[in-house]
Order: structure tokens, then C-alpha cells, then sequence
């Protein structure tokens, strides 16, 4: 293996949203599979220091890495696609290195100089690209820069990465541009001229690329390859068709068909080696794309008209469903149209409920009722974070009888706050990074469904919220039913409730979401989709 690290940088034109973070994570698997150490990492140009502060119908899921990064919704797919934990490092935004350069400033780091966009920010840019390849010591880094070639905020990152592509030397680094040929039903022609239009957009920011992928809903044939290489100064052989699938998963086997790999291998003067087997990935998509059986699952949740909003829970299904031999319909139900009157009519056709994570009191009630159907009605539930802590509420109300019962995050009054504020978490005011982010480790209790679901007594999982299940209640629950069958070892914070008598009833307070990936499908969801399978019977 090399010892100097070689640079992919990844750029999108035309278009946004064509799936520049699936090409990526595509490469990268492959390039993983003969033998290469990847690592893929996100630029983006927004000016927030992160997604944890952004809505999530603005920016879709906010992703959280093992080190407790508040990161993009795309380091997901990375995790996802070559099974390896992302850090704080692949994340790289706009707001990050302003804040960087300017913290450097105020200590007089620049010795008097006048702080400008060039040298100063990309000079900082191409640091933490760097970062991660000379750190970690990868044979490739994965680029990815997010938005649209042309636009105002990715600016400097296409500067830095020419200037890199310089400092690099020419076979250490190789520019992927992704486009979009949009087919005229009308002619019934596909069009070249937008990828064109985009690739003189790079030439005018000093960047040849070496690849391009073109995105498309029809075959291309070599007359428009041969077209598009002619006029964008690309070996027609490097011309890529990225043609709609059905499933994402299919696109790294796309990919090898397409040679992408190679391609990239010969420009950066690598080894080619063999041909990877993709052995366990194809059988994945095999599974994906024939089940045997098919179940029902509601999700409900607050943000269901973004699906990128639960993109990980989506994804973790997708995983799960495929290690059952099943297709998985998961039915998003928003929470604020669940009513006592209507709950039959909303939930009925499921043979499972998931009450998703979310922040805030809108929508809260109809999670709530949603846990009260599944519990009553022995329909197997997952709660996760806030659907945990819904559940605990939903538990406390119905059962023990406490009618105030509530969490302390929907009402600061309440007489029986059965959820609470961390003690951590109670001098905090600024809302960014400041959660409890990250993996925590959890001790499950033998004989516990969640113990049968892991097959092992301890675990790690990732955490991202301020508010926790009271201890000052977990007699009462106990008592009544509602078991406590995870627990962190080094705080004795409740990690997982469960309701043994209930089939499959389980509440987590950390995201599993997050560490589901094909190769390794998350156990909570596995057997969660397994036990609704049995409940469809």
C-alpha cells in the first residue's frame, strides 16, 4: 500500500440532490473492497457551525457520529456503505472554519496580517482535508462538496481544492464532477449541453475534472459519451452512467459495472488488483429485491412530510427487513392528526409502531396515544429517545394513575415529572453541542428482549438529548410493570424500559438508528421487524 495519502474530491452540477454522497460512499465501498483504506468526508457551505441547530425540515436528519458530532445527514450513508465510524473530522462546514480563522485572529495568530478569504480561509480549508489522511494515515480520502458548482457559498472550497490539486501533484488527486442529462420527452432526446454549461463553470474556476458521472433516467450509448468527453476534455472512458435504480444499494454495483473504481485507481497510479466480489453486499440486495413475506409498520412522527427527517430509521428498516427475508412498508402517520376518536382508523393496519424521536411539545399528545394503542392492544412498539420517554409518560398516566404525569421539557409545572432535565443539562443555555451527544455505554439485563435482540450484556450507543427518565419513579414503575432493562453503567441513567408481559414493547434512549449499516443491520430493529412479522401472523 502507498504511503502518502491520494484526495477524490467530488463536486455536483446543474442540479442539486442528484446523489453526490451516494457516489461517494459508492467509491468508497469499492475501493474498500480491494483492499484500500477510505474515508469519506463532507464539506458544506452553510454558514451554522453545524445541522444541530437546524430544523429538520430545513436540512433533514442530523446525523451523530460515536465521537458526538452533530454532523450531515450524508455521513449516514458513508457509515452505512463501508461500515466504518465517522468522526468529528468528516464533517466540515462553512460556519466551522470561519469560527476557526477568526478564533485565530483574535489570538493574534496572523501576526497584524489583514485575515482574507484567500489565503486565510482556504489555507484553513485544505488543513482539514488534509486533517484526516494525515492523522489517520488512509490511502484515499473521499471529498465531497456540497451544493452546486457555481454558487456564491462554494466558492472557496472549489478554490481550495484547485490550490490543493497543485500542491498535490497530478497523479495524487483526481476531481469526480456529477451532472444531471436531463431527457426532452417532447424530442425524446437526452440533453449534454447542462453538463457542458457545468463543466465550463469548473473551467473558469481553474478545475479540469477527470470524471464525470452523468445522472439519467435512460441508457446512454457511446454517441453521447463520445459527445460529452469531446467537449468537456474527459477520456470518453471516463464518462460514467449513473442511471435511476430502484434502491440505492444498487449503486456501488453500478459502479463497479461502470468501472468507476478503475478509473479512479489508474488516474491516482494505483494498483487495480482484483475485481472485489461484493459477495455479502449482493447478496443484500438479492434479499432486498425479493422478499418472502411483508409487514406493516407505522411511524409515527412530527416531521413525516420530509422523509429525510428519519432517513436513518428509514435506512435501518431497509437493513432490517432484508435480514428477516421481508419488505418492510413502513407508513409514516403524523402525530398531531392522532386523536382518542380516531386511533383504530390511524393505527389499526399495523403490525408494528415505531413513535419516533423529536424535540418540543407540538404533536407530543398523539405520540403519546399511539404508545397507549400498542401497549393495550400488544402491538409490538419501539420508542426511541422521545418515543421512549413518551412511553414512559403514556405508562405513568395510564397505569400508575399519575394523570399529571409528563416530561419537564412539554411542562416546566408539572406535579410528576416522570422525564426530567439532566443535572448536566441545567446551566445550559446555547443550544449548539450542547446536548448529551455521542456513544455512552449501556449494561442490558438478562432475560430482557433487548438483551435477546444484542446476544451480549453490554453496548454502546449514541446519544442525543438533554432530558432523562426520572429515577425518583423506577420503583413505581417496576412495581407496576415498566422494567428498566438498560442501564448506564457509569451514571445509572435508565437506558432501556421494557413491558415483559406486553410481546414486544421496548423504549431506548439512544438512537440505534445511527450504527445500523447492510453489513451489520442494528439487532433492536432486526428483532423489533421480526416480532411485528409475528404479530402479522
Amino acid at each position: 500500500m502507498p504511503h502518502n495519502t491520494k484526495y477524490v474530491f467530488v463536486t455536483g452540477g446543474v442540479t442539486s440532490s442528484l446523489g453526490k454522497g451516494i457516489i461517494s460512499a459508492s467509491l468508497a465501498k469499492l475501493l474498500q473492497s480491494r483492499g484500500y483504506s477510505v474515508t469519506i468526508q463532507k464539506l458544506d457551505p452553510y454558514i451554522n457551525v453545524d445541522p444541530g441547530t437546524l430544523n429538520p425540515y430545513e436540512h433533514g436528519e442530523c446525523y451523530v457520529t460515536e465521537d458526538g458530532a452533530e454532523t450531515d445527514l450524508d455521513l449516514g450513508h458513508y457509515e452505512r456503505f463501508i461500515n466504518l465510524h465517522t468522526t468529528q473530522a468528516n464533517n466540515v462546514t462553512t460556519g466551522r472554519i470561519y469560527q476557526s480563522v477568526i478564533n485565530k485572529e483574535r489570538k493574534g495568530e496572523y501576526l497584524g496580517k489583514t485575515v482574507q478569504v484567500i489565503p486565510h480561509i482556504t489555507d484553513e480549508i485544505k488543513r482539514r482535508i488534509k486533517l484526516l489522511g494525515t492523522k489517520h494515515k488512509f490511502d484515499v480520502v473521499i471529498t465531497e462538496i456540497g451544493g452546486t458548482v457555481g454558487d456564491i457559498e462554494s466558492l472557496p472550497y472549489i478554490e481550495a481544492v484547485r490550490q490543493l490539486r497543485w500542491e498535490l501533484g497530478p497523479t495524487n488527486s483526481v476531481f469526480i464532477h456529477l451532472t444531471l442529462v436531463p431527457y426532452l420527452s417532447a424530442s425524446k432526446e437526452l440533453k449534454t449541453k447542462p453538463t457542458q454549461h457545468s463543466v465550463k463553470v469548473m473551467l473558469e474556476n481553474g478545475i479540469q475534472p477527470d470524471v464525470l458521472v452523468l445522472r439519467t433516467e435512460h441508457k446512454l450509448n457511446d454517441d453521447i459519451r463520445r459527445k460529452v468527453g469531446l467537449f468537456c476534455n474527459v477520456d470518453m472512458d471516463a464518462v460514467i452512467e449513473s442511471i435511476d435504480v430502484s434502491t440505492i444499494y444498487e449503486v456501488p454495483l453500478l459502479m463497479q459495472s461502470e468501472k468507476l473504481d478503475v478509473t479512479v485507481l489508474r488516474k491516482l497510479n494505483l494498483p487495480i488488483g482484483e475485481e472485489p466480489a461484493l459477495k455479502s453486499w449482493k447478496q443484500f440486495v438479492t434479499k432486498l429485491k425479493n422478499p418472502k413475506k411483508t409487514v406493516n409498520i407505522g411511524l409515527v412522527g412530527k416531521y413525516i412530510e420530509l422523509p429525510d427527517a428519519y432517513k436513518s430509521i428509514v435506512e435501518s428498516f431497509v437493513h432490517a427487513g432484508a435480514a428477516n427475508d421481508c419488505k418492510v412498508n413502513l407508513v409514516s402517520v403524523h402525530s398531531e392528526t392522532i386523536t382518542n376518536e380516531n386511533l383504530s382508523e390511524k393505527l389499526g393496519e399495523f403490525s408494528g409502531i415505531i413513535v419516533a424521536p423529536g424535540f418540543g411539545h407540538r404533536g407530543i399528545e398523539g405520540k403519546i396515544l399511539a404508545v397507549k394503542y400498542a401497549r393495550e392492544n400488544s402491538v409490538p412498539f419501539l420508542g426511541i429517545c422521545l418515543g421512549m420517554q413518551c412511553a414512559v409518560v403514556e405508562f405513568a398516566r395510564n397505569v400508575l394513575g399519575l394523570a399529571d404525569a409528563n416530561s419537564t421539557e412539554m411542562s416546566r409545572t408539572t406535579q410528576y415529572p416522570v422525564i426530567d432535565l439532566m443535572e448536566a443539562q441545567k446551566g445550559v443555555t446555547d443550544k449548539g453541542g450542547t446536548m448529551r451527544l455521542g456513544a455512552y455505554p449501556c449494561t442490558l439485563k438478562a432475560g430482557s428482549k433487548a438483551h435477546a435482540a444484542y446476544k451480549q450484556a453490554e453496548v454502546l450507543e449514541r446519544h442525543r438529548h438533554r432530558y432523562e427518565f426520572n429515577n425518583a419513579y423506577l420503583s413505581q414503575f417496576e412495581v407496576a410493570g415498566m422494567v428498566a432493562t438498560g442501564i448506564n453503567p457509569d451514571t445509572n441513567l435508565v437506558e432501556v424500559v421494557e413491558i415483559p408481559t406486553h410481546p414486544w414493547f421496548v423504549g431506548v434512549q439512544f438512537h440505534p438508528e445511527y450504527k445500523s449499516t447492510v453489513v451489520n443491520p442494528h439487532p433492536i430493529f432486526v428483532d423489533f421487524v421480526k416480532a411485528s412479522i409475528l404479530f402479522n401472523k
